[in-house]
């Protein structure tokens, strides 16, 4: 196995992405005049999967810049957060437990937060490979303002399709373009920080090349 790290130029780039996404997400909130202030619901405690090397390896940048006591509170939680979902999952229940990163309502990792984390809230729509639009509602409280204002709203929305794409184009380049190769990432914060930094398996053909190297 050998362990995925981001050059600063992926860094720059990926955080080049979460930024335009931002900048959408804050102008759809402007025009809804949709805001978090005084919300009695919290979305850390939404069952987000999340789905590129590139976010986990991020994210584990995030976690390396804590003292090492407060890297093991945070997978002592991550390790209690699994316990609880693995049950709801059982009892066939969308899980719905505080992430291991929430500290008194704030994120430990703000600064690193994840794609789903920035931009969940605001209507959203992306286009998927296949032609089809998902369209996703908001939160609870999005949505009641958005039922107030009626349909004309609704058409205000962040399209995450292009910088998704930007995504996917990224992934594949930290991946040497051998992304269809390797397992596929489909798991919560909670599951990063419990396996650790991510790393992939040495694929054949670059165990190969290895061994010739060594001969010669």
């Amino acid at each position: 196995m050998k362990e995925i790290i981001l050059s600063e130029q992926t860094v720059g780039e990926l955080e080049d992405i979460y930024r335009k996404l931002q900048q959408e997400y804050e102008r759809v909130a402007g025009v809804l005049s949709f805001s978090c202030n005084g919300c009695p619901d919290n979305c850390c405690d939404s069952y987000f999967l999340h789905h590129t090397y590139a976010e986990w390896a991020y994210l584990w940048q995030g976690i390396r810049k804590l003292e090492p006591e407060r890297q093991q509170a945070l997978i002592v939680r991550a390790n209690s957060y699994l316990e609880q979902c693995e049950k709801e999952l059982a009892a066939g229940r969308r899980p719905q437990v505080m992430c291991p990163l929430n500290e008194n309502g704030l994120c430990t990792l703000y600064e690193h937060r994840l794609l789903v984390c920035r931009t969940h809230g605001v209507p959203a729509t992306m286009t998927r490979p296949d032609g089809q639009t998902l369209h996703f509602p908001g939160c609870f409280r999005c949505q009641e303002i958005v039922d107030t204002q009626g349909e004309q709203e609704f058409s205000t929305h962040v399209e995450r399709t292009a910088l998704l794409r930007r995504l996917a184009l990224l992934e594949n380049e930290l991946l040497d373009n051998k992304r269809h190769l390797l397992p596929k990432v489909k798991i919560t914060i909670a599951e990063m920080l419990v396996k650790g930094p991510p790393a992939i398996p040495r694929l054949h053909c670059e165990k190969k090349k290895d061994c010739t190297m060594e001969k010669k």
